[in-house]
């Protein structure tokens, strides 16, 4: 099944000329390495290929070789049109930023994914929740391609998948995922300094969102849940981004009886939601308790927006949280099937904050 699921995805490649390749709005490592990683393997096959992204909301991921290479989304509309859209790690079309929807509307789509509530749109879709992240598959989708890696599409994929696995520590990292790592690192990846700039490094910035975070910790039901929040005035006191407080939903993790951590977070340019990011242990489901409000993600790890104010935000995701924990839960994460998926593109799926 995967090889016919790969010839199709073959078929839209070597169809195309002009290729386009994006994933979710504030990308990270595994949505911004996969993009990148794939734009580089198609222009060495010849390809007119380019990947695309908020080039504001990168952080720390403008280390990364190739993102010199990448075209802002804002400019996305003054180009000249493409024949085929690559969509990486990203779950929905309402998922993409903005700019990019309505240039690739009436492309087709080869959709690369790995999320739980992953939705089928792609005219064809790979999609494995069994995955460690979208860079595996793209890598397992390469190598099938017999395309040839260089140092800066191997140092992408390697940042894709160590940051969508923890650094090799979470559930879905799999022996597959292991020969993907071990194969790149024969393409000269700088593991070192990665993990240093990805991991110990961060900015004043980064620092004092952090401080903020922490005097916000609340912590409830007895150590099993725990939150922090991020205002608009506090991203705005420090002058910082979404990107310089991505890992902040750590810091409620770190409660040693912690199952439901909770960080919730305005974006200065978009008041008028609230992002909660959601990670879970001991059998709770991240993506069902995201899926309350329109979200989705995976099992441990989800999101979503609430369009509302902060304190009603709270308020509904609690009570969600409360009435979630007064169910069994069950004692590990659904299996998922780990073959990959080929099918027509139906509607769209609702609006919603899908990734974590």
């Amino acid at each position: 099944m995967k090889r016919e699921r790969f010839a199709a995805a073959k078929a839209l490649v070597e169809g195309a000329k002009r290729i386009i390749v994006s994933g979710h709005l504030s990308p990270d490592g595994d949505t911004l390495g996969s993009a990148i990683a794939l734009a580089r393997l198609l222009k060495a096959c010849g390809k007119d290929a380019y990947a695309t992204a908020d080039l504001n909301a990168l952080g720390k991921l403008v280390f990364l070789g190739g993102v010199e290479d990448l075209i802002p989304v804002r400019k996305l509309k003054h180009l000249k049109k493409f024949d085929l859209f690559i969509c990486v790690d990203c779950s929905a079309l309402e998922r993409l930023p903005p700019e990019v929807r309505p240039v690739v509307a009436q492309l087709p789509t080869l959709v690369i994914d790995h999320h739980d509530s992953a939705g089928e749109f792609g005219t064809v879709n790979i999609s494995n929740p069994a995955a460690s992240s979208a860079g595996e598959i793209v890598w397992q989708f390469a190598k099938w391609m017999d395309w040839k890696f260089d140092q800066v599409a191997a140092e992408a994929l390697w940042v894709s998948i160590v940051t969508d696995t923890g650094r090799f520590a979470y559930e879905k990292c799999s022996p597959l995922t292991m020969r993907a790592a071990g194969d790149l690192l024969k393409h000269q990846v700088r593991k070192e300094l990665i993990n240093d700039i990805i991991y110990n490094r961060f900015s004043n910035k980064a620092m004092r969102l952090k401080q903020l975070a922490w005097k916000s910790l609340h912590i409830w039901k007895s150590g099993r849940v725990a939150e922090v929040t991020l205002t608009r005035d506090d991203f705005r006191s420090v002058r910082g981004t979404k990107a310089d407080a991505e890992d902040a939903v750590e810091i409620p993790r770190l409660c040693q009886r912690n199952e439901v951590a909770v960080y919730f977070y305005q974006i200065p340019d978009r008041t008028k939601e609230i992002r909660c990011s959601i990670r879970t242990r001991n059998g709770w489901s991240a993506a069902d308790l995201a899926a309350r409000f329109g979200g989705g993600g995976h099992f441990r790890a989800a999101g979503c927006t609430i369009k509302t104010s902060m304190s009603a935000a709270k308020r509904m995701m609690r009570n969600a949280i409360k009435e979630m924990m007064k169910c069994p839960k069950p004692l590990s994460s659904p299996t998922a099937k780990p073959d990959t998926k080929t099918s027509p593109a139906p509607s769209p799926a609702p609006s919603a904050s899908t990734q974590p």
